[in-house]
């Protein structure tokens, strides 16, 4: 399952460093390559002789060599990682990745790294419980960050409670499924459209909404992350896609937005259609500014093209089609029926009277409703819940064969 993987392991100054040793060893029984990075404290825990012996790697820990004054570059190590696992990671060691404190190798390293990064808290349960840990794994995970958690057990302290780093088993279990599902959208073609629509009215203002995109883009990375090509049509953002995965198409309409997803549709396995796109259009647009006078303005609008609707229609049997409903009353009942007008395999309800919901955050909380029930998430930040809806975006492909 990890044949070929190369995996950066740092290990922290913790208790918990003997487990790193099993850790390594099971990695590498798995045939991952595992180099060693460690702070100064986890030197104190257990030797650079046992992990550089255990995994035929010289042990990484400080920026150059006493000796011959060899430069250790960790932007070449974040170039050379397929995966970087910090386990331990003490309350420190999260405290200074979360601000940015790069003050020793393996911090550096962290903040070079151009692969994913996991984190498998150790420490007592009252340093784990306490606001500041709880904050920096939040901030963590709104960088990207996933948190292995941690285990309840008795600690060093001789305390019970949660803080435990979890066994090398699980995490090595844990290891293997996120790479079984950074492959399972590969080969697939996947649209995800993303952001508002801007409908002009004349040359300097518009009908638009509060979309900021962030909910399509963390859509579109995740299903990048998972080996798909994703055509990402993306309405006027300040988000930008960097994965290699992705095709962004910029467009400012909803007529624009119509016509590129109806053009991709034919050749794509599904579409997630996350955009908040306009329901309504000016029936004409001013050539210059409208100037300001006394009376009233009238605007006539005239309904946009419904991108789902024609989707629907266009659906074959080998294609997914996921939409999103965002409600402020009657929610189930309105994404119901919308379920079923648009043809929709699945429908990824928010309401906005739920705190920290719907436009301009960085967290989402959604219900993902099908012909057969709903399920619904506690709040989450949109990475994390764009990694729920992918998850059912799979397991649809897998159960159409497609």
């Amino acid at each position: 399952m990890l044949k070929g993987k190369k995996i950066v392991l740092g290990i922290t100054g913790s208790i918990a460093a003997y487990k790193s040793a099993v850790l390594a060893r099971g990695l590498i029984k798995e045939g991952a390559e595992v180099l060693t990075v460690m702070t100064p404290a986890g030197k104190e825990f257990i030797t650079p002789l046992t992990m550089s012996t255990l995994t035929k790697n010289p042990v990484v820990s400080e920026f150059f060599s006493r000796k011959d004054g060899t430069w250790n570059s960790h932007v070449d190590i974040g170039l050379w990682a397929d995966l970087m696992l910090i386990a331990p990671a003490t309350a420190s060691t999260i405290g200074k990745m979360a601000h940015g404190i790069a003050d020793n190798m393996l911090i550096t390293t962290y903040m070079s790294m151009k692969a994913p990064v996991l984190v498998a808290p150790a420490m007592d349960l009252d340093m784990y419980a306490h606001p500041a840990t709880q904050n920096n794994l939040a901030t963590l995970k709104s960088y990207g960050n996933i948190i292995i958690e941690p285990e309840e057990g008795e600690l060093a302290s001789s305390l019970v409670g949660k803080g435990r780093m979890a066994e090398p088993e699980a995490i090595i279990d844990f290891i293997k499924n996120f790479f079984s599902k950074k492959q399972s959208l590969k080969g697939k073609k996947i649209i995800i459209t993303a952001g508002p629509t801007y409908e002009k009215i004349d040359p300097v203002r518009f009908i638009g909404n509060c979309s900021s995109g962030k909910m399509g883009y963390a859509l579109a990375e995740e299903c990048a992350e998972r080996g798909a090509d994703v055509q990402l049509i993306s309405g006027p953002t300040s988000l930008t896609a960097f994965h290699s995965n992705i095709t962004t198409h910029r467009v400012e309409s909803a007529e624009e937005m119509y016509q590129k997803a109806i053009s991709l549709y034919p050749e794509a396995d599904a579409a997630i259609l996350s955009a908040a796109t306009a329901d309504y259009t000016p029936v004409k647009r001013a050539d210059e500014k409208i100037k300001h006078k006394s009376e009233n303005l009238i605007l006539e609008l005239k309904p946009t093209k419904d991108i789902a609707e024609h989707l629907g229609k266009m659906k074959t049997q080998r294609q997914v089609l996921a939409g999103f409903a965002l409600e402020t009353n009657n929610e189930i009942e309105n994404a119901v029926n919308k379920l079923q007008r648009k043809n929709f395999d699945f429908i990824v309800l928010n309401s906005l009277n739920d705190a920290g919901a719907g436009f301009g955050y960085d967290t989402n909380k959604i219900s993902i409703i099908e012909k057969g029930g709903n399920r619904s998430f506690g709040l989450k930040t949109k990475k994390e819940v764009a990694a729920d809806i992918v998850d059912k975006l799979c397991e649809t492909i897998k159960e159409k064969n497609i």
